[in-house]
């Protein structure tokens, strides 16, 4: 014995009408094939659904428990219609995201926040991992999307441009330094330079190197720890490190953010996102959309120079 979707769906309807006429027309079929596939239901069954009076068509007794059970079964049918819908649309689901950079400030975290309020039914995972793993993650589908600071030549899948971060020192509270909001690069010759062994660390080194040479760098020491304990080590009194400006919304102890600017302005790090366009996560595309909309002008702004 088989009671289709639609057959529930009539019976919940009739019951709400309590007229073989209203309901037909509310369903937009004939009266006859409403009545005629009532009494067949009711033949299969092996019971009476509706007693029919001069007054219209009301539940029996059975048909009042036969409704209860039609009204979840459509609801539950309907709920996962609903749902499949959604995960089609890449509005529900989940995203896993790969970053190596930190979320305290700047475009990344506001573009979570966005994405969030848009998509308020797909859960987010975020990955925190150096730049090598992400991509070997993004290469078996362990994520679906890295955004990350700077190029990845070995890359041949999608990538795209996305925003540009101003590049801000960190001093320890007290330092001559620390009175000047803006700092050029050839004022911080011969610091003492804390460095993350840990991604994007080894980038900031690179970019040490590459603005204040080899006489002029001072002293490096590496630490293997994360970024809140680099700064930590900064409020100490042990040097100075660089970061993005996307690490300057939280506030640690000691520690005085300054902007770097060099010829031309501040002096900024391109952040990209990339992915496999084989990826059927459906979440990512409306993710890749917004990210187009957030940031449609990739140039780098007038007057800044990018490294």
């Amino acid at each position: 014995m088989t009671v289709e979707i639609s057959e529930l769906r009539w019976v919940i309807v009739l019951s709400r009408h309590r007229s073989l006429r209203q309901a037909a027309a509310a369903l937009n079929i004939r009266q006859s094939t409403l009545s005629r596939r009532l009494r067949d239901m009711e033949c299969r069954l092996g019971v009476t659904l509706f007693e029919r009076t001069p007054g219209g068509t009301r539940p029996s007794v059975a048909g009042q428990e036969f409704l209860v059970a039609a009204r979840r079964i459509v609801d539950e049918v309907d709920s996962a219609f609903s749902r499949l819908k959604l995960h089609h649309r890449g509005e529900n689901g989940r995203l896993n995201i790969g970053v190596c950079s930190a979320l305290s400030a700047g475009n990344l975290r506001a573009t979570l926040i966005d994405y969030l309020r848009r998509f308020p039914d797909v859960d987010i995972y975020v990955v925190d991992r150096p730049r090598v793993c992400l991509l070997s993650d993004l290469a078996i589908d362990v994520i679906d999307i890295a955004i990350m600071m700077g190029r990845a030549p070995n890359w041949a899948d999608r990538t795209l441009p996305l925003w540009n971060e101003r590049v801000v020192i960190a001093l320890p509270e007290g330092h001559p330094l620390s009175k000047h909001q803006i700092l050029q690069w050839n004022e911080l010759k011969g610091l003492n330079w804390l460095i993350s062994q840990r991604d994007p660390g080894p980038e900031f080194h690179e970019l040490l190197i590459r603005r204040l040479g080899g006489a002029g760098l001072g002293h490096v020491v590496e630490h293997d720890v994360g970024l809140d304990r680099l700064l930590s080590l900064v409020g100490m009194g042990l040097g100075a490190t660089l970061v993005s400006e996307g690490a300057t919304g939280a506030t640690y102890s000691g520690v005085a953010c300054r902007e770097v600017h060099g010829e031309s302005g501040p002096t900024r790090l391109a952040f990209m996102a990339y992915w496999r366009q084989s990826n059927s996560n459906p979440t990512l595309l409306p993710f890749l959309a917004m990210l187009r909309e957030r940031y449609p002008d990739l140039a780098v702004p007038s007057g800044a120079a990018e490294v």
